[in-house]
């Protein structure tokens, strides 16, 4: 119980940027009306983010042990807080774009340090990936929660009402909590420190980090994950909206199907992993995935307008299509713990940086591919998409099992 209140604090970090990250959906979907954007310029939103979390973990993976992981922490904490409070002042497509690219750099110091910590402050490689999967678990339960914070101040008689800005007001002052819980929390960093004595690594480790077969099949996964994540999320409330024919309010809460799903998926995983091989309940999880998409996506076809719709007559392809995140939850922090507890704690923050990149390229690609279909064609040929992502994950992760595990019996060996 000696890492308690650092243990608790980096779950509420994490739930800190789980709703600033993931408010990016609703705000794609908000824009359209405030602004009188298409679906394919709002799309650029996540990129915004997902741009400038590559960029700062590039930067910063370099340098993050010597900065230490809590230090970075709080500095991220303190520039959203302040963003937050700032940002309903000024209600432009312009300033929700720099909100995000801020969220998206803040956020990028906070993941590699929270991955780097999770290593210094667990066991063993299997309380590890629990501890991974409860984390991230937290992080979709602020997911949840977002679509009820936003939709409150969401005016559906007055679709160009700026007003669900001023849920930032609310999200400022839970990051200044969170803030002084780190402040006032200790974590020991010397686990991170090299035995060689030094306390930054160069950009060519990065690049000879990446040229092993397991480190590019762990990254081609994390690639192609992120990329399906991102593009369900965030154009979900826009499907319920355009294709569902949901009124707006209901159409963000209904996402929150979508986040309580992969919050529950996640901490299912972390009960079951303990008995189960994290490869056999992933490709398990993926193959329900893809069978979902198939039943949900043709009960999206010509759904019926109707103005006053609500929780309990909305068309079931609101219900059964977000229960994909059940099926997807458990695989990104599974196969981030499998490959960082399978590295010298020295090289979890160079990993978390190139975990982030992968990362946030994939999230890009998502929603500008999801964002284009939706335009070009349809949202059930946007979200039929998915199929394709998901059949290259699947063959990613036998590629990648079977390098990790290689790896583990050389390891062994030794």
């Amino acid at each position: 119980m000696s890492n308690w209140k650092i243990k608790a604090s980096l779950f509420f970090n994490y739930f800190v940027f789980a709703i600033l990250l993931n408010s990016s959906g609703i705000a794609i979907t908000q824009v359209q009306d405030n602004f009188g954007v298409n679906s394919k310029a709002a799309s650029w939103i996540d990129p915004c983010k997902d741009i400038s979390i590559a960029v700062m973990s590039f930067i910063v993976s370099s340098f993050i042990v010597r900065l230490g992981y809590k230090r970075a922490m709080l500095i991220a904490l303190g520039v959203v807080a302040g963003v937050c409070f700032i940002i309903p002042s000024v209600p432009t497509f312009l300033a929700i774009k720099l909100l995000f690219v801020i969220v998206g750099a803040s956020f990028a110091l906070i993941k590699m340090s929270v991955y780097s910590t999770i290593g210094l402050i667990t066991k063993d490689s299997k309380d590890h990936i629990r501890f991974m999967n409860f984390i991230e678990s937290f992080f979709t339960i602020g997911t949840m929660l977002l679509y009820f914070v936003f939709s409150v101040f969401i005016d559906n008689a007055h679709p160009e009402s700026t007003a669900w800005l001023k849920s930032y007001y609310l999200i400022g002052g839970i990051s200044v909590i969170a803030f002084l819980l780190l402040l006032t929390s200790t974590l020991d960093e010397s686990g991170a420190h090299r035995t060689d004595g030094t306390e930054s690594v160069n950009f060519f480790e990065m690049f000879k980090l990446m040229a092993k077969p397991i480190i590019l099949a762990f990254l081609c996964a994390a690639f192609f994950y992120v990329l399906i994540e991102q593009s369900i999320q965030n154009f979900l409330p826009t499907f319920n909206s355009k294709v569902l024919h949901m009124p707006k309010s209901l159409a963000i809460q209904m996402g929150s199907i979508l986040a309580g799903a992969s919050a529950l998926g996640r901490f299912l995983a972390g009960v079951v992993l303990k008995k189960v091989h994290w490869f056999y309940l992933l490709v398990t999880c993926l193959a329900l995935a893809f069978g979902l998409v198939l039943i949900a996506m043709p009960l999206a076809k010509n759904v019926a307008i109707n103005p006053s719709a609500g929780w309990f007559s909305a068309p079931l392809a609101a219900y059964i299509f977000p229960l994909i995140g059940l099926f997807l939850a458990p695989i990104y922090p599974s196969i981030n713990s499998a490959i960082l507890s399978s590295l010298p704690k020295a090289q979890h923050g160079l990993m978390s940086g190139l975990i982030i990149v992968f990362s946030a390229i994939g999230g890009t690609c998502g929603s500008l591919i999801t964002g284009a279909i939706f335009d070009w064609y349809d949202g059930q040929t946007a979200f039929y998409f998915t199929l394709v992502p998901i059949t290259i994950l699947i063959i990613s992760l036998f590629v990648f099992n079977k390098l990790h595990n290689k790896n583990v019996a050389v390891k062994a060996k030794a």
